[in-house]
């Protein structure tokens, strides 16, 4: 039974990866009104809305999905997905010159961005690892241009899912 639990984790820990890069972008303020005037004019763009964000995540799904065939039908061997998070964050320059009271506000703020971008990120891991079992599930097909289409048709199918809960997150 515990031999059975460890497999588990270990395959659970395995499943999906998803690979970090952080970017920085620097705010100049004195004062609280200058930082916000700042994340409004330097904040990255969201092409999506057009409009400025005090942070942001770009991902991107790598697919690495290997199927074969017997000669008589085909099946998948494995799937990888990888996940490349850029994760792009403010910086103010004049934190440590700061007034304890707006650093602690300027602090507050900062951890809250990176914890909605970081957040992404795990939405993006669950959907990675469930597009990675979906995927190695698929029973077998009687030929491997079949498979492909039923892969392509079902990683398009999960990554609107998936777009789809990102939206409804923000």
């Amino acid at each position: 039974s515990t031999r059975h639990l460890a497999v588990t984790a270990t395959t659970a820990a395995h499943a999906a990866t998803v690979l970090r890069k952080y970017q920085y972008f620097s705010l100049n303020a004195r004062n609280a009104a200058e930082l916000d005037k700042e994340l409004s004019r330097r904040g990255p763009m969201l092409a999506k809305t057009g409009a400025r964000h005090p942070g942001m995540t770009r991902m991107r799904f790598d697919s690495k999905v290997r199927f074969g065939s017997n000669g008589k039908s085909c099946q998948v061997v494995d799937a990888d997905i990888v996940v490349r998070a850029t994760v792009h964050l403010p910086r103010w320059k004049q934190r440590r010159t700061a007034k304890r009271d707006l650093a602690l506000v300027w602090d507050t703020l900062s951890a809250d961005i990176k914890r909605h971008e970081e957040s992404h990120i795990v939405i993006a891991h669950t959907a990675a690892g469930d597009m990675e079992r979906r995927i190695k599930a698929l029973p077998w097909r009687s030929d491997c241009v079949k498979m492909k289409a039923d892969i392509d048709a079902l990683t398009a199918k999960l990554l609107k899912k998936h777009d789809a809960d990102q939206v409804r997150f923000d």
